[in-house]
């Protein structure tokens, strides 16, 4: 029997990075899953490789920063299999921006992204499992930087730590409904996403993951798979009882000084 046998699964931000790595571990693990993304054509490809592998799956197309789409995914995914037993929200967004230059409107963004949608995604998947009385397991992809992070990531920053917070609420206002709500904070990765970011913003050439892991205690990035390993055991009954926790799901040490 695998970790989820007969679960329904939602993978927010599931097309690409993490959340695919996700998605993949949920199916081989038993899950039926719905992955979310604005973009068609990755989604449509994950979901053709889970088919193809034996998994039932299915694309939503979503953009979670916008809370009607956060909520009409969970819809989505109720009305074609009749419940939503796990969420996983791994949409991220991470420009750059600090306190002196971010704009009210990259700010917005931010909150949008990674504490809006997240919001309106429990919302929605906690009142289904509540309306059917049945538990329910959530799992939000954080960040390390939630702590304090680099000064070009105020606006990630204060709404992933905002969503920390979130986690925790939630987690607290419904473990007498049996629905487990818990959040990782996940270090540096090795993603589409990230490489893009690295390109983009910092000026990267091909080596970069070479060079940032020359820095790195293990000597090596975090990688996709491994996460998303963590995240099923957090949404599967092996993690027990288990909520209210959000677990620094890296190589440095909080506090920690040379």
């Amino acid at each position: 029997m695998g970790l989820l046998d007969d679960k329904v699964v939602l993978v927010n931000g599931g097309s690409q990075g993490v959340g695919a790595a996700v998605a993949r571990a949920a199916v081989r693990e038993g899950a039926t899953v719905a992955v979310t993304g604005r973009r068609p054509e990755p989604g449509e490809a994950l979901v053709a490789e889970l088919s193809a592998d034996g998994g039932t799956a299915r694309y939503v197309r979503a953009d979670l920063a916008d809370a009607a789409q956060a909520r009409a995914a969970v819809a989505e995914v109720v009305a074609a299999y009749g419940r939503i037993d796990c969420l996983v929200n791994s949409a991220g967004l991470t420009s750059r921006g600090t306190l002196l230059d971010t704009t009210p409107d990259l700010f917005d963004a931010h909150i949008a992204v990674n504490l809006k949608g997240p919001f309106f995604a429990m919302q929605a998947a906690v009142a289904d499992m509540v309306a059917r009385r049945a538990p329910g397991t959530i799992v939000n992809i954080i960040t390390s930087s939630a702590h304090g992070g680099q000064p070009f990531l105020a606006p990630y920053v204060a709404a992933k730590a905002g969503l920390i917070g979130l986690t925790r609420n939630a987690a607290h206002a419904h473990r007498w409904d049996r629905i487990r709500i818990n959040g990782l904070n996940i270090g540096w990765t090795a993603t589409e996403g990230e490489d893009a970011t690295q390109r983009t913003f910092h000026g990267a050439g091909d080596d970069w993951r070479e060079q940032a892991a020359a820095r790195l205690p293990m000597g090596r990035l975090g990688r996709p798979d491994e996460i998303a390993d963590f995240v099923v055991f957090l949404l599967s009954e092996r993690s027990g009882v288990v909520t209210g926790s959000v677990i620094d799901w890296d190589q440095n040490v909080l506090g920690g000084l040379d």
